[in-house]
């Protein structure tokens, strides 16, 4: 009878590819893949590091994966125990692996059904996965994950610590990944990264825009969306290499932090406001329809009122249709924790729900603006009559239809918004 093992993520899309790629390993070892509540053999706990909160949740996952059954091996791996492995060890965590050695998930496996002690083996390696990941749990979305690593050392962040140096998947290697996603019946790809922003500058010659290009050439692939990028990519070489791409889909979630010049040099962000605002203008400029997400962080150590009235003013200047809102989070290592005049919560939750109220405006005028539009969606679940799926600009869509419709390109006439969603009927 094998053993039965659940995997739970926390975090990014990268972690979500990460925890595929150690599904894919496990069952080929034989091991078979349960829930949570199946009572597992094995808890497999990719996390996270990237606040505060995200090692809370890592740490009371941890917890409660013992609580639910105190005799299984419980393996930690990700970016917490990258970075703080004595943490995970103290939860009494069975295997502590980093984030580079996650594909050798059975070796460590292996080796601790044979010897039942504590493995902690957190080391760097230096090369990214060469796995093909050719399976989602999602039927119509496939994550491929192309970059690994960031050297930008961000002084609030600890992820180039967590992550290691840039290491980048060959053009090759990422036309067959993608190759057999599309065989497998994945319509839509997420290429993504820790940085993907630097894809290629350890390739000699090679960018973000050959990626593109290489999975746009393969039959099958409808769409393709792109994670987090950084604004110094968006360049008029790289807008004249995509915008005529009709496989690339019009959203683009380009990281801010901050509106505020003064704030974003005490991030070490390598960018001024107004590189940002050009970059946002240069894509509207050439591609139609395009929507704009970013992130931004309140609550920066040194932050005055009038730097957070400067960010905000520039939030709305932006026209974003989502900003994901953050209060700063202290993380021990990093020059940002080490700042004079650090923000009390009290002040970063008065700063989040301000900007709040500017993103919500931002956001419904930008969904009001649909409302009688036709709009192509790539319907992803049915249920009680309904369909849900995205636009191209990945926007939610709510209508009416029936079961076959998923993984099918549905037209959809927009009659209403709601704060988070279009609404609309099938135009057929």
């Amino acid at each position: 009878m094998s053993l039965k093992v659940c995997f739970y993520t926390l975090g990014c899309k990268v972690n979500q590819y990460d925890t595929q790629m150690m599904i894919q390993k496990v069952k080929a070892a034989g091991f078979e893949v349960c829930d949570f509540n199946d009572l597992p053999d094995i808890f497999v706990i990719n996390t996270c590091t990237v606040t505060a909160v995200s090692d809370k949740k890592s740490r009371n996952m941890i917890s409660k994966a013992k609580r639910q059954n105190p005799d299984a091996i419980i393996v930690v791996c990700g970016c917490f125990s990258q970075v703080s492995p004595d943490k995970a060890a103290a939860l009494d965590a069975s295997i502590i692996i980093g984030t580079r050695n996650r594909p050798e998930i059975v070796y460590y496996i292996n080796e601790f059904l044979k010897t039942g002690r504590q493995i902690i083996d957190v080391s760097t390696v230096s090369d990214i996965t060469s796995e093909d990941i050719c399976d989602f749990s999602e039927k119509t979305r496939a994550i491929l994950k192309i970059e690994d690593g960031c050297r930008n050392f961000c002084s609030y962040c600890l992820i180039p610590f967590a992550r290691g140096k840039i290491v980048s998947k060959p053009i090759s290697q990422v036309k067959k990944e993608a190759t057999a996603l599309a065989k497998n019946g994945y319509k839509e790809i997420v290429i993504t990264g820790i940085h993907l922003s630097s894809y290629g500058i350890d390739l000699h010659g090679v960018t973000l825009a050959d990626a593109i290009d290489a999975v746009s050439e393969i039959a099958g692939i409808e769409r393709i969306r792109l994670g987090s990028l950084e604004p110094r990519v968006i360049t008029q070489d790289f807008v004249n290499r995509i915008k005529d791409n009709k496989k690339l889909c019009p959203s683009f979630h380009l990281s801010l932090q901050s509106g505020c010049n003064k704030t974003l040099l005490a991030m070490n962000r390598k960018y001024t406001a107004d590189d940002y605002y050009n970059a946002v203008m240069l894509v509207r400029k050439s591609i139609t329809d395009c929507a704009f997400t970013t992130d931004v962080i309140v609550g920066f150590p040194n932050e005055s009122v009038s730097d957070f009235n400067e960010s905000l003013a520039f939030v709305k200047k932006v026209g974003f249709a989502k900003v994901h809102i953050f209060p700063y989070s202290k993380r021990k290592g990093t020059k940002a924790a080490d700042m004079q005049n650090q923000i009390v919560n009290a002040v970063k939750k008065e700063r989040e729900k301000a900007l709040s109220a500017i993103e919500l405006n931002s956001r419904t005028e930008f969904l009001n603006s649909y409302i009688g539009k036709t709009v192509e969606i790539l319907a992803e679940k049915y249920q009680d009559g309904k369909i849900t799926g995205f636009t191209k600009n990945y926007l939610t869509v709510l209508s009416d239809g029936t079961p076959e419709m998923p993984g099918k390109m549905v037209n959809v006439k927009i009659t209403a918004a709601d704060q988070n969603n279009l609404l609309g009927i099938v135009n057929s």
